[in-house]
């Protein structure tokens, strides 16, 4: 049975990312662990096939929300990836760091390192943005386009109408001002997706200490050494997302207590309310 020092659970944005970091050294033996499958298709790379995939149960979690009282009653659709590169594989593409205010509430609540000072020179190493005109700012892994230049015409109508009603102009959604109407950046390359599974698993795949295991359920019992594929002897690191992380956590610490284990979790992230984005019609 083969050995690893650590165990990445999901090949999301943060599994991708993290898994290229823990196994750039060689030193260190990484599997990385997803539940869904391959991201080679068609509808995967092709930009408007985010359309197909938001209800696509091979490819989507499709998870729904309880019944909020904040939304009359009404339970929200929450679509997830299930997939080689998680969410990044079958979102709509759009770059957005953040709000730098976010950042600094999470690093004033306790959670050192996680200030926008802290946080933005990570941002700026992961990009290679692509401007309007064609120049390339950084030369990160990530490419990052300005697509200001190709939007409908009927776009124009709409800002005019956000100006009327005295909405701020945002002219980058990462810049110093991000707050207002404006145009998303996507992450593109060469007019296809360029997803998180492209950016960073991708290229570290090719290191021999890097082994990626799809189709595989992590819901139950992955804290046992040896149940999956594999024993972990330093870590193991659940990045299941948002929804899947709480879910994976939960069913083990359920395990772990029918055999008198305490479990010990250490929160690293910030202990900050989840929130999602509202998307309304207009």
């Amino acid at each position: 049975m083969d050995a690893f020092d650590f165990i990445v659970i999901g090949a999301g944005s943060a599994g991708c990312v993290l898994a290229e970091r823990l196994s750039a050294g060689g030193r260190h033996r990484v599997l990385v662990l997803e539940a869904g499958g391959s991201d080679r298709s068609f509808w995967v790379q092709m930009p408007i096939g985010y359309g197909k995939l938001f209800y696509d149960a091979r490819r989507n979690w499709r998870f729904t929300a309880q019944a909020d009282a904040g939304l009359n009653g009404r339970a929200s659709y929450w679509p997830r990836g299930k997939i080689v590169g998680g969410s990044s594989s079958i979102n709509a593409m759009v770059y957005c760091r953040g709000l730098p205010g976010d950042f600094e509430d999470w690093r004033a609540l306790g959670n050192p390192g996680w200030g926008w000072s802290d946080v933005r020179p990570c941002f700026e190493a992961i990009e290679r943005n692509v401007l309007e005109d064609g120049r390339v700012a950084g030369s990160g892994p990530l490419w990052v386009f300005d697509v200001s230049g190709q939007t409908h015409p009927l776009c124009r109508h709409f800002f005019a109408a956000a100006r009327e009603l005295g909405l701020p102009a945002a002219e980058d959604f990462n810049g110093p001002s991000p707050e207002g109407v404006g145009l998303y950046r996507i992450t593109t390359k060469g007019g296809r997706r360029w997803s998180a599974a492209d950016a960073f698993l991708r290229p570290a795949l090719r290191r021999p200490n890097l082994k990626l295991e799809i189709g595989i359920s992590t819901a139950l019992h992955v804290f046992f050494p040896g149940f999956i594929t594999g024993k972990s002897r330093l870590a193991v690191s659940c990045k299941a997302g948002g929804c899947g992380s709480a879910c994976s956590l939960a069913a083990n610490g359920e395990a772990l207590q029918q055999f008198s284990i305490e479990p010990h979790v250490q929160l690293l992230s910030p202990a900050h309310p989840f929130q999602i984005i509202l998307i309304l019609p207009l």
